[in-house]
């Protein structure tokens, strides 16, 4: 089949892809591309590349699929980079495709506008996969390459380069199929050894990370089957829903959680890579019998010991594993549901007022919005735990832990689902890092409510000063009327200054079928009765 020209060409696959949004930055280096996703999909122009990474990305996770970011070569793409990090490290299928400057001047180092230094190799150290379109026969083949790459597990952003002369070229594609990537097997002789310790355990742990949430029938079968206390990480939130009573969830490191790893004689873990923020840098105990499933052979008993390593698809293998499951002692069952009342009973106490605002959220919101978290103290605290979550799809927030992504991601999530409602919860700080981004959402007028804590800076930091320190370092900041700033956007605003305006204002914003900035105002709601601190150690301390 031919094309005018790449952008004709690039819909044409976007389309095989299922994807109908795009987020980028038009270019001199990309416009055929623009010009093209404009004309037959939706084209969203973000303000910063950053943002077009971060939103397609989200936009990918809350379809369990893919997403597509279009940028401008060298500084373009180099603004996008941040962002491909935290899709790298989350394992989320991007296709970032970004323009290049003239084929025949390609690589000659002569400063063509707009060119850069082995652009490739940047792209390639951020992302799963990188390529460059070498002629027009080539374009279509590369892009499906590409986005089988980002979709493979474990997953990650595959970044591809078109050379602007490229672009413009008529194109020939031959619309062949890229080989899918075969799953891993696991050892059949580990399988079974691992099944053997499965049947004979009486007081299991299972711990489910994002390499579970494709496995979510299979894991919550498994769960019922043993009788099995649920942990999981930030990642593999909703892989069964939190309202299930086994479902102890993001609450490893609380003192009942360590209890109960103390006590376990089993661990089954799927898909984590247990970070050094979910198990206190790494000082978590885990049971010596320890069964680890994961895709990525890397990742089996990288950081923690495992006696029974199984390299395979996570719901092919818990489909194996349960008919040999074994019963746990009733009273551990029992214990494990008590464990998850008083985690989160403890947590509700601990955040003060704006226990009001979490409530207010899981009771107004349907049960499959997603609640785009930035890296923030109400996220961080309450907002990755106690917010229960009943799919994956619904959970999205920077695995990687940079600040600033938050928005981009509710852009993102809100344009994938535009039927259901979509909630940002950020930081003034975090908010600031892309606060262009609300004239993205004004211009767009996604059904997004943007929650903004408000205290004045970077709460989480300033907290570990005050505790640590003797003295603030660059963590109080200027900030803005978010009143006028929404007015001068053209954006309804809200405020919450106290927990009995929690419910009605989140109702308002939520109900509305466009978007709101909604302003907790922390030093009028109130303290948490414990400030929160990262849970980070500082040498001497």
């Amino acid at each position: 089949m031919t094309y005018d020209n790449g952008g004709t060409l690039l819909v044409a696959v976007l389309k095989e892809l299922g994807i109908d949004t795009v987020f980028g930055i038009v270019s001199v280096h990309n416009l055929p591309l623009v010009e093209a996703v404009d004309r037959e999909l939706r084209f969203v122009p973000v303000r910063h590349e950053a943002t077009a990474v971060n939103a397609a990305d989200a936009y990918g996770r809350a379809r369990g699929s893919i997403g597509c970011a279009l940028t401008s070569t060298g500084t373009g793409a180099g603004n996008a980079a941040g962002s491909l990090i935290e899709a790298l490290a989350s394992g989320t299928s991007v296709l970032h495709v970004t323009g290049q400057v003239e084929s025949r001047f390609l690589g000659s180092g002569r400063g063509f506008i707009h060119e850069t230094k082995d652009q490739l190799g940047m792209l390639g150290a951020v992302s799963a996969y990188a390529a460059t379109v070498g002629s027009a026969a080539d374009a279509g083949r590369t892009l499906r390459e590409a986005a089988r790459a980002a979709l493979a597990a474990p997953g990650g952003p595959a970044s591809v380069e078109w050379p602007i002369d490229l672009q413009y070229a008529a194109q020939t594609d031959e619309t062949a199929d890229v080989p899918a990537a075969t799953a891993p097997v696991p050892d059949a002789a580990r399988l079974v050894s691992a099944a053997a310790l499965l049947g004979a355990a009486r007081r299991p742990l299972v711990w489910a990370g994002g390499g579970a949430n494709g496995a979510r029938a299979e894991l919550a079968a498994l769960v019922e089957a043993t009788g099995a206390g649920l942990l999981t990480s930030n990642s593999g939130r909703g892989s069964v829903p939190e309202d299930h009573p086994q479902v102890i969830g993001n609450f490893a490191t609380t003192p009942a959680g360590r209890a109960l790893l103390a006590d376990a004689d089993l661990l089954l873990s799927v898909g984590t890579h247990f970070r050094s923020n979910e198990t206190a840098d790494y000082g978590l105990e885990l049971p010596a019998a320890h069964i680890q499933i994961d895709i990525d052979p890397a990742a089996l008993g990288r950081a923690y010991p495992a006696a029974h390593t199984l390299h395979g698809d996570a719901a092919a293998t818990l489909a194996a594993l349960l008919p040999h499951a074994g019963n746990a002692d009733p009273e551990w069952t029992r214990r494990v549901r008590r464990v998850r009342d008083d985690v989160r009973a403890t947590l509700h106490d601990t955040i003060g007022p704006q226990a009001a605002i979490c409530d207010a959220l899981r009771a107004v919101l349907p049960r499959d919005a997603v609640v785009a978290r930035d890296v923030t103290i109400a996220s961080s605290s309450w907002g990755n735990r106690l917010l229960e979550m009943y799919d994956p799809r619904a959970n999205v927030f920077p695995r990687g832990g940079g600040i600033g992504q938050g928005l981009g991601m509710g852009i993102g999530a809100a344009l994938a689902a535009p039927e259901r409602p979509t909630v940002v919860i950020a930081g003034d700080g975090g908010l600031a890092v892309h606060l262009g981004e609300l004239l993205t959402v004004a211009q767009e007028r996604p059904r997004l409510t943007v929650l903004v804590f408000n205290d004045g800076g970077y709460g989480v930091l300033r907290n570990m000063q005050d505790r640590y320190s003797e003295r603030r370092s660059g963590v109080d900041l200027t900030t803005p009327d978010f009143e006028l700033l929404a007015r001068a956007c053209r954006l309804p605003y809200l405020r919450i200054a106290d927990a009995e305006q929690a419910r009605p204002v989140i109702e308002r914003a939520v109900a509305s079928e466009g978007p709101t900035l909604v302003e907790v105002d922390l030093a009028a709601l109130g303290p948490m009765k414990n400030p929160f601190t990262p849970p980070v150690k500082i040498p001497g301390t």
